[in-house]
């Protein structure tokens, strides 16, 4: 039943939208099929098919090391310890969309989502920064200035056997001191994440040459950037358009340097894209 004063479109919108899993098949109103439709897998779950390393060294190294495994896609340093890191991207460039990932980092690995980046490794990046004094769900400037919008750190909590028990955050500010139009609270985005499991990113990037960029984990929106109007001292809109230009890769990263934990990897799964 829908709701009072509900349109038959955010009618269909609400019930027929997928956000994850699998593809919908028969039986969905022509308007839901048609908006499922449009979602590109970037991953098959088998094989590395529409990605490639970094081809030449970049300042995190010359490339890392990813393989498929049980149906995810693992990064880790090369060898494993070595400070050796990378990206893996997409071969196929995006400017606007909106792009759905799984992901499910070891506790103390530095990674990241990669959006509009390049084979140089500058990008716009949400970052994945799963350590102490980190942070994940933010928009930072990677090779792009540094500009950076996170509005509290997250640190872990071990248990007797050493494993992630919880998490606590720290370093709390205001989006707008941040250079964000809005942002969750610490509290909100503690209960939104799931500690040793598997959570869902959301990213949205629209607006061409200056995008807003929007994140979400789990459902809950974490922050908002306005490319075009954002305060932030360190974002530089004109140099940043020309380095990245209005489109680019998704990208995954291993941090390189000796913080990554020997053997620690960052998993990825059900990746997939639409365009706007």
């Amino acid at each position: 039943m829908m709701r009072p004063n509900t349109t038959r479109r955010e009618f269909l919108r609400a019930t027929g939208a997928v956000l994850g899993g699998a593809a919908l098949s028969g039986g969905l109103p022509g308007e839901a099929r048609a908006a499922e439709e449009k979602w590109i897998t970037l991953f098959d779950g088998k094989t590395l098919a529409g990605w490639h390393k970094n081809p030449k060294r970049i300042g995190h190294g010359t490339g890392g090391s990813w393989v498929v495994e049980d149906g995810v896609i693992a990064g880790e340093q090369d060898p494993p310890g070595s400070g050796n890191g990378g990206i893996l991207l997409t071969d196929r460039k995006f400017g606007d969309f909106e792009l759905l990932i799984d992901m499910k980092p070891d506790w103390g690995v530095c990674s990241g989502l990669f959006l509009r980046g390049n084979d140089r490794g500058q990008c716009f990046q949400m970052m994945v920064d799963y350590h102490d004094r980190g942070n994940v769900g933010h928009i930072y400037g990677e090779g792009t200035g540094g500009f950076n919008t996170r509005m509290f750190d997250i640190n872990g909590k071990l248990d007797a056997a050493g494993k992630l028990a919880s998490l606590t955050t720290a370093g709390h500010k205001k989006a707008a001191d941040v250079g964000l139009v809005r942002g969750c609270t610490p509290a909100a985005w503690l209960k939104a994440w799931k500690v040793n499991d598997w959570n869902t990113a959301k990213v949205r990037v629209a607006g061409g040459d200056f995008p807003s960029i929007t994140t979400w984990i789990n459902g809950l929106e974490v922050c908002h950037f306005d490319g075009d109007k954002s305060p932030h001292p360190g974002y530089k809109k004109a140099n940043i358009l020309k380095t990245l230009g209005p489109q680019g890769s998704i990208a995954v990263q291993v941090h390189g340097g000796r913080g990554w934990p020997k053997g620690a990897k960052c998993r990825w799964r059900n990746i997939k894209i639409r365009e706007l």
